[in-house]
């Protein structure tokens, strides 16, 4: 079962649900082994959804946060890559207008929340789990501290509870999420593949060969 870039079926797969239309370039294929859908994220990337999709990412420093409507089922995930936009526009990642802006945390966690309570959400029922901010190699900028301390920071100025966490450490990480469920599964990765999930998010590339040191489903 395969389902083509933008989520074209091919005989035999699933047709897939329709994806909201600012959310047509994220990547979507039909993962037999889940049965579900799964949206695929980038740096800078974002997704929302009213179906029981999966969302996947990989994270080194990065950071992720899960967010659901409880009561609706509703939810999305981030990717975001520093914390703040302090650029004043000039950064150079705003050649890419696909995801420029929401490389910076302030402005995933905003966009994010506020798909969700377009689609009728509720502050009050909003969920969050937050994932990644690893230290993925020994350098003296610990990018992925700085962004685990801003989620943190953010959510608790927003006045949201974090009612799950998995942040910081010296490893890599792939996540999948399920926003029908709430379930947040994490693949912990050996440090072999520390610099090669780096170099990743620096050039916005997946990484082609992974290693990975067991799974386990979270929260």
């Amino acid at each position: 079962m395969t389902v083509g870039h933008g989520g074209q079926a091919f005989a035999g797969a699933p047709a897939l649900p329709p994806a909201l239309p600012h959310f047509a370039h994220i990547r979507r294929t039909w993962d037999a082994e889940l049965g579900l859908p799964v949206a695929k994220l980038l740096p800078g990337d974002y997704y929302v959804t009213r179906y029981n999709e999966a969302i996947f990412t990989v994270l080194g420093s990065c950071v992720s946060a899960c967010v659901r409507e409880r009561k609706l089922g509703i939810g999305g995930m981030n990717h975001f890559m520093l914390p703040l936009d302090r650029s004043g526009g000039t950064s150079a990642w705003a050649e890419n207008l696909v995801s420029s802006a929401t490389r910076y945390g302030n402005v995933a966690m905003e966009r994010l929340v506020n798909d969700i309570m377009n689609l009728g959400g509720q502050r009050a029922n909003l969920e969050f789990k937050v994932i990644g901010g690893g230290k993925v190699l020994d350098m003296a900028l610990d990018v992925g501290a700085r962004n685990a301390q801003f989620v943190r920071e953010y959510l608790k100025t927003e006045g949201f509870v974090i009612s799950g966490e998995d942040l910081g450490d010296c490893f890599a990480r792939k996540l999948y999420y399920t926003p029908a469920t709430g379930k947040v599964r994490v693949k912990r990765l050996t440090s072999t593949v520390n610099r090669a999930v780096f170099e990743r998010e620096q050039a916005f590339e997946s990484t082609t060969a992974q290693v990975e040191s067991g799974s386990v489903e979270l929260f």
